[in-house]
């Protein structure tokens, strides 16, 4: 007999997405649109006589129901202090996590908006307002079930899998041995930052998550929620050379702190949650590199190339560690 190789992904065709979304009692009009997305499987679902749903069909054993529900609850705290924030919706029962033919999913609002420009300050300190607002909320009690943005998640796991699996045999030493002083370099760093607070946070905060609309930036997919420190959601804010991130960042707290404290240590961790970023991002590519869309949407992962780049980017992250950490 022949083995099965379909991804579970692979069962969500139109018929399947829209006998989902009618199992809870719309009426769809045939009408699905892919949305881009890669670790879940996003869908805008025409309904008649009223406006499209968004349904989000979560990875199969990625997340535990308890912990949607806490990326769910948290939306819903947000929401209620009138953050805009586009949380999913409930039904009769306050459901908001429903399952269908083994798949776990959301429906959530249709709301349009475009990327916001980082480079305008007014929209950086707009920004750095609702994210103060976030946090408030977000460090007033912790996720008891989803994971912690830290060095064993984001950096010796990663490295682990990588260097076992898919680093090819010529650049074997050097990545073992860069990733090793790096990951030294990083540890040596929290710890000179001492204890920072590690609150709930969006956790995947770039410019794809936000829609702005309407003077403000709503905030969207809270997947990637997670304990960590507050800077997390702040670093990835920040470009160009250092004079300009300064200028950024100097926005960006500036509303931030209309609303929530800031702890000006977490400013020595951004390098090295950058460097975290990028060790995780490749360990994401490789875990993934069976479902089907991953090889058609980035050819160039696991090439020797890539991993050519990649040691010359993680070469250029260590060097970036031994300098001064930004300041305001």
């Amino acid at each position: 007999m022949t083995a099965d190789t379909r991804h579970p992904f692979d069962r969500l065709t139109p018929d399947f997405i829209m006998d989902a979304v009618e199992s809870l009692g719309y009426i769809c009009d045939c009408r699905t649109f892919a949305l881009n997305s890669y670790e879940n499987r996003v869908y805008q679902v025409g309904l008649e006589d009223r406006d499209p749903l968004i349904v989000k069909f979560y990875r199969p054993e990625r997340w535990s129901d308890e912990q949607i529900a806490e990326e769910h609850q948290f939306c819903f705290e947000l929401a209620e202090q009138e953050l805009p924030v586009v949380a999913p919706l409930t039904d009769a029962e306050n459901r908001s996590l429903f399952n269908y033919g083994g798949f776990m999913f959301a429906l959530f609002p249709r709301r349009g908006g475009h990327a916001p420009e980082f480079d305008n300050e007014d929209n950086l300190l707009i920004i750095g307002r609702l994210l103060g607002r976030i946090h408030r909320i977000g460090r007033s009690r912790p996720f008891l079930h989803r994971p912690e943005i830290c060095l064993e998640n984001f950096g010796h796991a990663p490295v682990a899998l990588i260097s076992d699996r898919f680093i090819p045999t010529e650049y074997s030493d050097s990545y073992n041995i860069l990733t090793r002083e790096l990951l030294a370099t990083i540890s040596e760093i929290f710890e000179q930052a001492g204890d920072v607070q590690q609150i709930r946070l969006h956790g995947d905060c770039h410019t794809g998550n936000m829609l702005w609309r309407d003077e403000n930036p709503h905030f969207v997919d809270f997947d990637d929620a997670r304990m960590g420190p507050a800077i997390q959601d702040l670093w990835m804010l920040l470009s160009g050379d250092r004079q300009r991130q300064m200028v950024q960042l100097d926005a960006i707290l500036e509303g931030y702190e209309q609303f929530n404290e800031f702890n000006p240590m977490e400013l020595r961790l951004i390098e090295s949650l950058r460097s975290l970023r990028m060790l995780h991002y490749s360990a994401w590519l490789a875990k993934r590199w069976s479902d089907p869309a991953f090889p058609t949407a980035f050819p160039w992962f696991n090439t020797v190339q890539y991993w050519g780049e990649q040691i010359l980017q993680l070469r250029e992250q260590l060097g970036a560690l031994q300098e001064p950490p930004l300041s305001l």
